[in-house]
């Protein structure tokens, strides 16, 4: 059974920090594109970055570009997300989602296999 649990949300002030991790297990990792994606409260679910099985692509949102950076350790089965100078508009339930297609890199949340449950980002101004 494939499981990806996310960690290290919380309330941070505009300016902040915050890394966010994934956990996966059940899963050969490493043959796994990762995404990271968020949902804010009325909004549809969309996009943040994504990194390749083995690391060596990325791919960012315009609106994360230079704020986020998105990194995997595939001996610990775990895909983090760096977040810097966050902003309220960062608020967000963020996810993590694993594509079986290792080199994709896709925007498309329907061409993610498995999904998280969630972890809550909060910015305040």
């Amino acid at each position: 059974q494939v499981q990806l649990v996310e960690s290290g949300g919380g309330l941070v002030q505009a300016g902040g920090s915050l890394r966010v991790s994934c956990v996966a297990s059940g899963l050969s990792f490493r043959n796994y594109a990762m995404g990271w994606f968020r949902q804010a409260p009325g909004k549809e679910r969309e996009f943040v970055a994504a990194v390749s099985g083995g690391g060596g692509y990325t791919k960012y949102a315009d609106s994360v570009k230079g704020r986020f950076t998105i990194s995997r350790d595939n001996a610990k089965n775990t895909v983090y997300l760096q977040m810097n100078s966050l902003k309220p508009e960062d608020t967000a339930a963020y996810y993590c989602a694993a594509d079986h297609l290792s080199l994709r890199l896709t925007l498309r949340d329907t061409e993610y296999d498995y999904w998280g449950q969630g972890t809550q980002v909060t910015v305040s101004s």
